[in-house]
């Protein structure tokens, strides 16, 4: 049986970029002598999500170049035998972008995405949106995986998972930076049941300002041939403290329900969806602040 162990790195960043380099692979560490097969950072590790309330062109300026902030992560990975998920603020040419990386147990890149629903009502409007979404498979201990990811506001728009799905998507990473409360908690469910994926996502813990812990893993398996009615998917939600939490994701359950069950691409009739690509918008849905980006 092949079941996947996620370690959820819900942990209080130091500070600075080094203390949380420092903080980032201590709870590796921790992680792996858990038994973890991945290990997931929440939103933007490299600076703890802190640019809420500060001037843009102050912590814009702590953004990294990809491999100088990563590689130390990557050398983790292999020496740990882990996949590994950090996040980062990214130094970019037009401007930051909130990254993450998937590294494989070997230490290979095997992932960069780059969050593409910048919340561009608030501090993010700094940051450049990422280009696409991207799936990759992942060699973990457990066997190959198809892992894609999202990022926090990324999640409000069904889309998002939807891409993944159709590009052969079995487990999406999620980092997150905001209370996840019951109507964003279900949101995730919504995006894990629709699609017959399972979703994971690592949010900070309270004692991050306007963060609540409560990182979760949903498997998106609703129904099983020997249960009546529709089983939970939420597999494991963390509480509101720090700590390393850990799930197991049943891949064979997932693998078997998603060749039988008629969510995801099984019945779906995209020549009936052109309008959801119309880049129109109408009141009252418009919005001063929305930047149109090609």
């Amino acid at each position: 049986m092949a079941c996947l162990k996620i370690a959820f790195l819900q942990i209080t960043p130091s500070g600075c970029v080094e203390g949380n380099v420092r903080r980032g692979l201590e709870a590796l560490e921790e992680a792996a002598a858990l038994g973890a097969d991945i290990a997931l950072f929440p939103e933007m590790w490299s600076i703890g999500y802190n640019i809420l309330g500060r001037p843009p062109e102050v912590w814009t300026a702590e953004a990294c170049p990809s491999e100088s902030f990563t590689k130390t992560f990557g050398l983790a990975a292999s020496r740990l035998n882990m996949a590994v998920a950090v996040t980062f603020l990214e130094k970019w040419p037009e401007g930051p972008r909130n990254t993450l990386v998937l590294f494989d147990r070997h230490g290979d890149m095997k992932l960069t995405y780059a969050k593409v629903h910048t919340c561009d009502f608030d501090a993010e409007r700094a940051l450049t949106p990422g280009d696409g979404f991207f799936v990759t498979e992942l060699d973990t201990c457990q066997g190959p995986v198809k892992v894609g990811a999202m990022i926090c506001y990324d999640r409000e728009f069904p889309e998002s998972a939807r891409i993944l799905m159709l590009k052969g998507a079995e487990l999406i990473l999620v980092p997150n930076a905001c209370p996840m409360e019951i109507n964003r908690l279900s949101q995730l469910r919504a995006r894990a049941y629709e699609n017959m994926l399972a979703i994971a996502t690592c949010n900070y813990p309270d004692t991050v300002p306007d963060c609540n812990g409560r990182s979760t893993l949903f498997d998106g398996v609703a129904y099983l041939p020997d249960m009546p009615g529709s089983r939970d998917t939420c597999v494991m939600m963390a509480g509101e403290s720090e700590g390393i939490y850990t799930a197991i994701l049943d891949l064979d359950m997932l693998r078997t329900y998603r060749s039988s069950e008629v969510h995801g691409n099984a019945y779906r009739r995209p020549e009936m969806y052109g309008q959801i690509t119309d880049t129109n918008i109408e009141p009252p849905f418009i919005r001063p602040d929305r930047r149109d980006i090609h």
